[in-house]
């Protein structure tokens, strides 16, 4: 593009650069003009946070809404989260004050006299999540060529957090569902700050269209990186009863991290809500000790919106600190201005979480700054020898470590069979069209993207068991409709969510709501909530709300939920972290002792040169440095292809570190040698499942006839294939 792509922009937006200061568009905003004016491709744009990618995708496209209006809705973004989606209204709502452009926004929490519109005038553009897509689709079907007829354009934000889910297939699906109301194909924009390899999400993002992808290499520059990693023991005392339990105000742990986010515009990031909850409500306590004021804030999913918007608002506050304690809901591009540091509690799960965690920090020039905790219990001197080992802190050094020497990102990992998803589609696309025929069914539903690998036997199983169980019924004229146990499903606004949820209880101090909790405890508990203790006054299980007053002291909160998948590259860079002779520039002195500690054991124990180790008598340790679904297969090898031959009992472990187990018949390298050719020979993925088997992985799994579980669980959560090629070169 010769012409300087400014004064091809809208005059409305070159308005807005002006009043707001900007000196030149960025590069990313450069090239996205390029390839929205002057091409008719799709455009993916994977740059760092902060960069003006939001901007970049909209200025070109609502200049072209601006000089041809369309007839319905012109853009159709989809987001990851209510916050998100929020968080974008509020910014495409100023870019848009001086044009006729609406942007409407839409989920659980948005007010229906908005939605209704939306349904009356539609136009501009709609924010949406993919639960709320599935229920303008299922619901709404006489008004989708009204609403999306002239569709121009379809924005997915956070391209990385959908591609591996499926949600990310679900939202491939709808768009398939959406097309006869089309005028025409709408072209696509992915948005995402971490990504590896474009190729893979170039293909997915154009799944279901004749267009190619376009994705600008952009150079913004090297950001620079502050890393810091520190590892910690417990102290432990005793609760006057004999029992251990951890002192977690005068612990050093405690008070490194209260040190390191003192006064600052600060991001706590931790895996799971618990953890999260358990580290703000120990902020807390140190600060009263300190006498320091209470700038802490708690922001997940099962913490109410104004809380979750109050934290939120705090740190875009430039007058004041503030340190939040989140999880993932943080973790995506939400505008909370110049945060100082992040602290991460605990290794992520992956490179991707990792930098896009990172990201959060850094803006306005200044460097990128983490600082990655770890702690474990103080040993007492009878632990197994795998349990010697700090996992989650070689899993940290691992995630940087493959990033700074590789730049590897974790690759789009393919799902042949995501039968979960199937039904979820197959009952919503009964539910909106009403009575089908198989074939009209089968047409619809297999020729989707998610489906195309789906052989129609497998649809023909499903429909089957469905109307075995009521969830379908044949009509007299032979067509198929949603059965009576069925409307039970798809009637719950549960349904259009194909992730998991819980029915959770609303905690409420007075009419104040704090958030919600899977398990209501009992009256006069008390439990973590908001980085606050509560003690419950009042459960009501028939409108599943718990009435709390608020107390001083500390208490912890579960939530159900799965650990996170781990690539098994990120294994074998644990493997080489804990080998090599390297010393990380980023490690603090408690963390260099502890990897010096760490090493010297693996030297001790011969770790390098074996995979199976005798911790006495008949029990052994095998350490196989697989991913999630390799080491799936490990553990299934064990307890079900060699369990007779070796008299192997008790398979035990932690998910993709380590295996413990008896054997009884033979010795350790003559289980490495028979698992070397087990590898080699190759492995049938059913003979890894009991007869009947069928494991319960997804959200509508419950719903699938068992054929079909054993084929997904086979082929999609377990690799036997790099099972296979890793330990046939033991």
């Amino acid at each position: 593009m010769n012409e300087n792509p400014f004064f091809k922009l809208a005059p409305f937006i070159q308005e807005f650069i002006f009043a707001h200061g900007w000196t030149e568009l960025r590069a990313v905003q450069v090239e996205a003009c390029r390839v929205i004016f002057d091409t008719d491709a799709h455009l993916l744009l994977a740059t760092g946070t902060a960069s003006g990618k939001t901007e970049a995708a909209f200025l070109p496209i609502l200049t072209l809404l601006h000089q041809d209006p369309p007839q319905s809705v012109g853009v159709l973004y989809l987001g990851p989260t209510k916050a998100l989606i929020n968080d974008q209204f509020q910014r495409l709502n100023e870019l848009l004050k001086e044009a006729e452009i609406p942007v409407f926004h839409w989920h659980g929490d948005v007010p229906l006299s908005e939605k209704m519109r939306v349904l009356t005038e539609p136009k501009g553009v709609l924010q949406i999540t993919p639960e709320s897509m599935e229920a303008l689709l299922m619901h709404r079907k006489t008004d989708l060529m009204k609403i999306f007829g002239d569709l121009r354009f379809v924005v997915i934000d956070e391209v990385h957090v959908f591609m591996n889910s499926d949600r990310g297939r679900q939202i491939l699906a709808q768009l398939g569902r959406l097309k006869p109301y089309l005028r025409k194909e709408p072209r696509r924009v992915g948005l995402s700050a971490t990504l590896g390899d474009y190729s893979e999400v170039e293909e997915w993002l154009r799944q279901g269209t004749s267009r190619p992808v376009i994705t600008p290499k952009v150079g913004t520059g090297e950001q620079k990186i502050r890393l810091a990693l520190e590892h910690f023991f417990l102290l432990k005392g005793t609760d006057g009863k004999g029992s251990v339990k951890e002192d977690k105000v005068i612990n050093p742990y405690y008070e490194f991290i209260f040190d390191h986010s003192l006064n600052r515009k600060c991001l706590i990031f931790s895996n799971s809500k618990e953890e999260a909850e358990s580290m703000l409500s120990s902020l807390r306590m140190v600060a009263k000790t300190k006498k320091s004021p209470d700038f802490y804030y708690m922001h997940h999913g099962s913490i109410s919106a104004p809380l979750r918007e109050d934290a939120e608002d705090t740190l875009k506050d430039p007058t004041i600190p503030a340190i939040v304690a989140a999880t993932t809901t943080l973790e995506l591009g939400i505008d909370v201005g110049p945060l100082e540091r992040i602290i991460q509690l605990e290794a992520p799960y992956s490179v991707s979480s990792f930098l896009q965690r990172l990201g959060r920090s850094g803006r306005r020039g200044n460097p990128q700054e983490m600082v990655m905790v770890f702690r474990e219990e103080e040993p007492i001197g009878d632990e197994l020898l795998p349990q010697q080992f700090p996992w989650s802190f070689l899993q940290g050094i691992a995630l940087i470590q493959l990033y700074l020497e590789e730049r590897w990102i974790e690759p789009l990992r393919p799902v042949r069979f995501p039968f979960s998803l199937l039904y979820h589609q197959t009952m919503a696309i009964l539910a909106s069209q009403g009575e089908l025929r198989f074939s009209e069914l089968a047409d619809r539903v297999l020729q989707l993207p998610p489906f195309l690998q789906v052989p129609v036997e497998d649809l023909k199983e499903l429909v089957g068991h469905l109307l075995a169980i009521d969830h379908l019924e044949r009509t007299e004229e032979g067509g198929l409709i949603v059965g009576l146990k069925g409307e039970e499903i798809v009637r719950s606004f549960r349904f259009y969510a194909v992730f998991q949820d819980e029915d959770e209880y609303t905690v409420k101090d007075g009419s104040r709501e704090i958030g919600s909790v899977a398990f209501p405890p009992p009256p006069g508990e008390r439990f973590g909530l908001a980085g606050r203790t509560w003690e419950v006054l009042e459960v009501d299980p028939r409108h599943k709300v718990i009435l709390v007053r608020g107390v001083e002291g500390k208490a912890l909160t579960t939530w159900p939920g799965p650990s996170g998948v781990i690539h098994t590259r990120i294994k074998q860079r644990m493997k080489q972290a804990l080998l090599e002779d390297v010393d990380y520039p980023y490690l603090q002195p408690n963390a260099r002792q502890r990897l010096k500690e760490a090493r010297n054991l693996a030297r001790m124990v011969g770790l390098e040169k074996n995979h199976i180790l005798p911790l006495g008598g008949r029990t052994f340790a095998l350490f196989p440095w697989l991913g999630t679904r390799s080491f799936r297969v490990m553990s299934r090898v064990l307890k079900r292809l060699l369990a007779s031959e070796f008299k192997i009992t008790n398979v035990e472990g932690e998910p993709s570190n380590y295996l413990i187990f008896k054997m009884e018949k033979g010795d350790q390298e003559e289980l490495n040698r028979r698992l070397v050719s087990l590898a080699r020979e190759g492995i049938s993925p059913e003979s890894l499942l009991g007869t009947n088997e069928a494991p319960i992985m997804q959200k509508f799994d419950p719903f699938l006839p068992p054929k079909l579980l054993r084929k997904a669980f086979a082929y999609d959560h377990l690799d036997v294939e790099e099972f296979c090629q890793i330990v046939g070169n033991w």
